[in-house]
């Protein structure tokens, strides 16, 4: 089958990696165009094109994908079919019915929970014990397609939401080589999705990663692991930004006003509205990344402290 692939975040690589070394033809990929990033704002490529440019592959980067000038140019490569992952922008009609089989999304959630942008985040968040991939159709609604196939996984208790998208990215290509198969074998069929089951999984904003300690440790704990790498979770010490990188949840803490370290030998454990959080790997505004031990050597911080 002749494929043309769309992706450009990190979770689209490992797909991109086995369609590069399946039977399949690889016509090029199309991901989004460079930007600005880092302190210098330099122009840089995203993951699906860097990774197109070391496979040597014909690399598309429209400005706007709806430009008739750029469906055009796509669609003289004749392919089959398109495969969509992580690509960042809504595939016009054109696009899509093009080809002679429809156009394959790879989603990782196991829909229709968690449409949306962020869904591995929010399955953390929610305290979710499983999750998984979804192959289905492209549509013009979010996530809305009919599913090819799934693929469920246990979340582990000290997963953060990197660690999740990287083995949910390994599982998402083995079920899209699945779904080609099925589709040129005529052997696969997809379903609609269930409308009354639907969950939304909408995007993170930075402001979300302050952590109110009135919560319970253990939401405190799943908001930590959700939100890395990013937006990240954060509190306030001394008016200065503490970013919290790692932390595990106490039970058996002492009863306390929210906020408050109530221990400062092994971590900072913080009394929240139900058991403690204790922080073990932290970053203070303007500083390196480190662990809690390293940070309270260079910055004490006295038993009885409150946290904002």
């Amino acid at each position: 089958m002749k494929i043309l692939f769309f992706g450009s975040d990190v979770f689209a690589i490992p797909t991109l990696h086995a369609l590069a070394e399946s039977e399949h033809t690889l016509l090029g990929v199309v991901a989004q165009p460079d930007k600005p990033a880092g302190r210098g704002q330099k122009l840089t490529p995203c993951p699906g094109a860097v990774v197109a440019n070391d496979l040597k592959l014909p690399l598309f980067q429209p400005p706007k994908i709806s430009d008739p000038q750029a469906i055009e140019e796509l669609l003289n490569l004749k392919p089959d079919c398109l495969v969509v992952v992580a690509y960042g922008k809504y595939l016009p009609k054109a696009l899509v019915d093009a080809p002679e089989f429809k156009a394959v999304n790879v989603h990782p959630s196991l829909l229709p929970k968690y449409r949306g942008a962020a869904p591995m985040p929010w399955a953390i968040l929610n305290g979710d014990k499983k999750t998984g991939v979804s192959t289905m159709t492209v549509a013009e609604e979010m996530d809305a397609g009919d599913i090819y196939l799934q693929t469920e996984t246990t979340i582990d208790e000290i997963e953060n939401a990197e660690q999740l998208s990287n083995r949910l990215g390994e599982l998402g290509a083995e079920l899209l080589l699945k779904t080609l198969e099925g589709l040129e074998k005529k052997t696969l069929k997809a379903k609609p999705q269930d409308a009354t089951k639907i969950v939304l999984a909408p995007k993170l904003e930075k402001e979300m990663g302050h952590l109110d300690w009135r919560e319970k440790a253990v939401t405190l704990y799943n908001k930590v692991r959700a939100f890395t790498p990013w937006p990240g979770t954060f509190c306030k010490i001394e008016n200065k930004i503490l970013k919290i990188w790692e932390a595990a949840p106490i039970e058996n803490a002492a009863t306390a006003t929210p906020g408050t370290v109530l221990d400062n030998r092994q971590g900072l454990i913080v009394a929240c509205g139900q058991g403690g959080l204790c922080l073990l790997e932290v970053q203070l505004e303007g500083k390196k990344r480190m662990s809690a031990g390293d940070f309270l050597k260079g910055h004490p911080v006295a038993i009885g402290t409150i946290l904002k």
